[in-house]
């Protein structure tokens, strides 16, 4: 080799270096877990030509941008949260002082209030929540938002152009947030059509540019609707056929949602609203004057987590929840890679005689997180903790039962992306009688799981448990 060629070949790698150095350099400044930081600066040292350009666009765990057009936007926001405060909060009955500091701290984490005189309708699986979700979207007379991570082209998604596009030639505004990633299969036609028949329509990750700086492994997994400021849905299911028929070799597919009627609903709109003024820069003119219309009894916080939070919020949702449980803690998702905190809290909760069980599905769209799966099962066995295998299909909702106090019905997992990498939400409801019809509905869904045991996993080759234990390595990237 001669010296030019050695020069040519020593200054780029030199750059490449100091550009890891400086990787290295953020990640101690801003590192949210250990195993994620060692595992980053192992490969950035090791292999920097493939980990530096990895680390740009994968790396962060705080969304800058977002951060910034928050704070932008906090005096066009604020205003709309100072009203929305002053609405009764709903934390039960003071003498139960340790109920109301648990539902306290969710209050702190959401930046919003518990707010009574709702009502909540119970939505289990496609064909239901679809019904409803036309039906509102047809009621609505002044507006209509909506914010969804997969939206797609299939009948479903045509059914819902029509109805927006029939709404639009009546008047009535529509406002539509999807994200790039999970809509990736979502027709450029069906987009242009929407937005040529009036409709406001913007990208989660394509919008706002300016101050996107990379950071494109932050999605925006939330699933909600709002008409008029009055009707709002959240929950686990997406816009397309799947959550109607079948999915995965015509397997059923089985999902949560949720009808809110009532003041919450103007959290869902905040929620929204924020989002908005991430993708597009701008703030909708429409009347934001929460509704103090009481429609029923339920208490219902709306909780928006993600990685523009001052905290983990999703993940310390999931502590809370664990950590005060007295009775039962019952979570379903389809995706179970807890990190250690989650794991731990788990065991103790198990430890002092919850009953702690964990729905997740026998069959799953992630081949490796349905194995990872598998790595936490002697931990759990050993302290008590129950794993449910949904067997029918596909199990994707996202539900919570504490006790017999709340539960929650949303968007988050547990795994590592929705606790810090994704947009999520979710609704907590106080009222008996709400989480009477979870508990129903989680028994239902129980009487359909096989319940797994240490033999699951101890039976198996050993080539297979090496193979669990390495996808579980990955967790904080799954």
């Amino acid at each position: 080799m001669t010296e030019d060629t050695f020069t040519l070949l020593a200054i780029p790698l030199g750059l490449l270096y100091i550009a890891a150095l400086a990787c290295i350099y953020r990640i101690l400044l801003t590192y949210r877990t250990t195993q994620g930081a060692i595992a980053w600066i192992t490969t950035l040292i090791a292999l920097p030509y493939v980990t530096v350009p990895l680390f740009i666009l994968f790396g962060r765990y705080r969304f800058g941008g977002y951060m910034k057009a928050r704070r932008s936007g906090n005096k066009a926001l604020s205003g709309l949260l100072e009203e929305f405060e002053c609405q009764t909060t709903s934390i039960p009955d003071p003498t139960q002082q340790e109920f109301g500091d648990e539902l306290q701290v969710l209050c702190k984490l959401s930046r919003q209030p518990f707010t009574s005189g709702n009502k909540v309708t119970l939505l289990k699986d496609g064909e239901a929540t679809f019904d409803a979700l036309f039906q509102a979207m047809e009621d609505a007379k002044h507006y209509i938002l909506l914010e969804f991570y997969i939206v797609r082209s299939d009948r479903v998604g045509q059914r819902i152009k029509a109805i927006l596009e029939r709404k639009l030639a009546e008047g009535v505004e529509v406002w539509l947030l999807y994200d790039d990633i999970g809509s990736l299969s979502l027709s450029r036609r069906w987009l242009k059509e929407l937005a040529g028949a009036g409709a406001s329509v913007a990208s989660f990750g394509k919008g706002n540019i300016r101050r996107r700086r990379f950071q494109i492994n932050f999605r925006n997994h939330r699933k909600l609707l709002v008409c008029d400021g009055k009707t709002g849905f959240v929950g686990g299911i997406n816009l397309g056929d799947e959550y109607l028929g079948t999915a995965m070799d015509q397997e059923p597919w089985r999902d949560t949602h949720c009808r809110i009627e009532g003041p919450a609903v103007t959290g869902l709109q905040l929620a929204w609203l924020e989002d908005w003024n991430w993708a597009s820069d701008t703030k909708p003119e429409l009347n934001w004057t929460p509704s103090f219309t009481l429609p029923g009894e339920d208490k219902v916080l709306v909780l928006p987590t993600g990685p523009a939070d001052t905290w983990e919020t999703c993940a310390l949702f999931f502590l809370n929840s664990i950590n005060n449980a007295r009775t039962r803690v019952w979570i379903a998702s389809p995706y179970f890679v807890p990190d250690v905190q989650v794991i731990n809290a788990l065991q103790l909760a198990a430890l002092r005689g919850v009953d702690v069980r964990i729905l997740i599905p026998e069959k799953s769209d992630s081949l490796l997180i349905r194995v990872a799966a598998y790595s936490y099962l002697i931990q759990a066995r050993q302290a008590g903790i129950g794993i449910y295998r949904y067997q029918p299909g596909f199990m994707h909702q996202k539900v919570v039962l504490v006790d017999d106090r709340y539960a929650s019905i949303g968007t988050a997992n547990l795994d590592n992306r929705s606790m810090r990498l994704n947009f999520e939400i979710m609704a907590i409801n106080t009222s008996p009688q709400f989480v009477q019809e979870v508990e129903a509905m989680l028994e239902d869904d129980l009487r359909h799981c096989r319940l797994m045991t240490e033999s699951d996993y101890e039976d198996r080759s050993l080539l297979f448990r090496l193979w669990c234990r390495t996808v579980r390595l990955l967790a904080p990237l799954l």
